[in-house]
């Protein structure tokens, strides 16, 4: 089985797959698509992903978009460790906070939607990192609330797929200067996980030089 991320070393959502793929041991190419540069909007690669976003998984010509279908493929795919409950509130749970980020937090703050409120919108840059953080921070709040305290990790007693989803944020946030203070169960729960090896292997400075 021949398995290739196309990915971006900065993408949340990719680094949130790659994650997931450390944690699995799963063994894949990379083929780079730089966002910055709009390869992205290539036709070639629009010929593959209509939606012309990353990340997007390869499966022996077989391709899958959007992080969190991804995940939930590479869970049914390989089943251990489990990133997604199979208990049906569990999982509900667990995806409560995935989606806090997945759908709350990052599709505002996506690089196409910073640049649009740049151009036409007019905004300064100054003005979209205000944007950024504000929508972060709101998130985070509720995020934050949702933390089990007994638990090391968001998802539990095991990185899930809401660490998956938090482990980026948490890396733009702090991109972007937003204080983290108020979120101290957030940012132990950063420590926790960066600590571990399969993190270690999927946080953009090691996907850069891929």
């Amino acid at each position: 089985m021949t398995i290739i991320l196309h990915d971006f070393w900065r993408s949340s959502a990719a680094y949130r797959v790659r994650i997931a793929l450390a944690l699995k041991g799963v063994v894949y190419q990379t083929q780079s698509v730089s966002l910055a540069d709009g390869e992205q909007r290539a036709a070639e690669y629009l010929d593959l992903n209509p939606q012309g976003l990353v990340p997007m998984l390869e499966v022996d010509g077989v391709r899958i978009t959007q992080s969190l279908a991804i995940i939930d493929w590479l869970d049914s795919r390989q089943p251990k460790p489990r990133l997604i409950p199979s208990d049906p509130l569990a999982r509900a749970r667990e995806m409560e906070k995935a989606l806090v980020i997945a759908a709350d937090i990052h599709p505002i703050n996506n690089l196409r939607i910073l640049n649009y409120l740049k151009a036409p919108l007019g905004h300064d840059q100054g003005e979209v990192d205000v944007w950024i953080r504000h929508w972060i921070s709101a998130g985070f709040a509720s995020l934050e609330a949702m933390v089990d305290a007994s638990a090391p990790f968001l998802s539990g007693d095991a990185p899930g797929l809401a660490d998956c989803c938090l482990i980026p944020q948490i890396y733009n946030a702090r991109r972007f200067d937003t204080d983290l203070t108020p979120f101290p169960k957030l940012v132990e729960i950063d420590a926790r996980c960066t600590a571990l090896p399969a993190f270690v292997a999927a946080h953009p400075d090691q996907a850069r030089g891929r």
